[in-house]
């Protein structure tokens, strides 16, 4: 027992230090090609994303001469204030007053060009199709969505993905309590309940971590209550938890009309969800859902799996978890895509491009 623990140990350490310096390589082979500022002055407005509002002003500062940042019920007076070539709007919703048309009209009549980027479509057309119109241009990252908003009069419209926030996610070494087999973290939709209770009889076995709100819904919550932090999970701890685990599953939230969305509108979703790059970030092996956009950001089965029912989930668990190496190769170049192609600079460097500032 004792020699099969010590060998047991060594190879998870050894794995464990192959991922994290094959990472760090990587990291300091692509390194970060010199950026030319653009004099332009841009007002930035957050959504109380953390995540992504920090990557979208990192990448700005690194990107143009002079940026501002400013809660929304400030918009207006800083825009006239600060005078700037372009007012950016980071999702526009449940933050701004309710009259928020209106702050985006009065910024338009002072001649500052708008611009917001959606990071929750397709789910709550109800909201976004409503607002859209009042913005010069409509950055989205759901692909399907693009005609619905040009069918709303929007003329500007665009389909740019998030991506990750290196600062934050990234591969690291983390303690013991942060090691798991299969690793969740996510709101409780109902799409992801019904499937974690098709699979529940398989996980019953594996050490397992599930958290976010609303998973007491689960058939199957008093047997999987061990495994289920019932609560949220801020960033850092989450980026803890995605490079503990051998296995981080993805599993996009169901599009449609129906009581976890606001989506009467019924706007269809292909594209990936931003916690796809976020885990790829931190170097982790990720198991997600088929989405139609998936292949033009990562090779499936090179740089990442993925199943498309509960069966295939645990036949493609099953596989992983019995192949290590196959596993952390899949990751490590599923890392390498990230950092090359999904950074927030070069996210902004697209957008400021399609806005004609140059």
């Amino acid at each position: 027992m004792f020699r099969n623990g010590r060998e047991d140990g060594f190879r998870a350490g050894w794995l464990e230090g192959w991922r994290l310096g094959a990472c760090e390589r990587i990291r300091q082979e692509i390194g970060t090609e010199p950026i030319q500022k653009r004099n332009a002055r841009v007002l930035y407005v957050p959504q109380k994303f953390e995540a992504i509002d920090c990557g979208v002003e990192e990448a700005l500062r690194q990107l143009v001469s002079h940026v501002s940042v400013t809660a929304p019920e400030e918009m207006v007076e800083t825009a006239r204030s600060f005078k700037p070539d372009l007012v950016l709007v980071l999702n526009g919703l449940h933050i701004f007053p309710p009259d928020h048309p209106d702050h985006v009209d009065t910024v338009r009549r002072m001649g500052i060009p708008t611009a917001v980027w959606y990071a929750d479509d397709p789910y709550l057309s109800d909201y976004t199709s409503r607002q859209a119109p009042h913005y010069d241009h409509v950055f989205t990252l759901e692909k399907a969505c693009l005609p619905h908003y040009r069918s709303l009069g929007c003329r500007n419209v665009h389909y740019l993905p998030l991506a990750a926030h290196f600062d934050l996610y990234r591969p690291l070494r983390v303690k013991p309590q942060y090691r798991y087999d299969i690793c969740f973290i996510g709101m409780g939709f109902r799409n992801r309940i019904r499937l974690i209770d098709e699979i529940a009889p398989y996980l019953m076995d594996k050490k397992v971590f599930i958290a976010g709100y609303n998973w007491h819904r689960l058939k199957h919550y008093s047997k999987l209550s061990p495994f289920i932090r019932n609560q949220w999970i801020d960033v850092p701890e989450t980026v803890h938890f995605y490079n503990g685990a051998k296995i981080v599953i993805n599993l996009h939230r169901a599009d449609g009309a129906g009581p976890d969305n606001r989506n009467s509108r019924n706007w269809p979703g292909v594209s990936v969800n931003p916690r796809t790059f976020e885990i790829a970030a931190c170097g982790a092996f990720q198991l997600t859902d088929y989405r139609d956009e998936l292949p033009s950001h990562y090779a499936i089965g090179s740089e990442i799996a993925v199943y498309r029912n509960a069966e295939e989930l645990v036949r493609q668990i099953e596989h992983y978890l019995t192949h290590d190496e196959e596993r952390l190769q899949t990751a490590v170049r599923g890392y390498r895509r990230t950092v090359r192609e999904h950074s927030f600079a070069g996210r902004i460097s697209r957008l400021l491009d399609e806005m004609g500032i140059r």
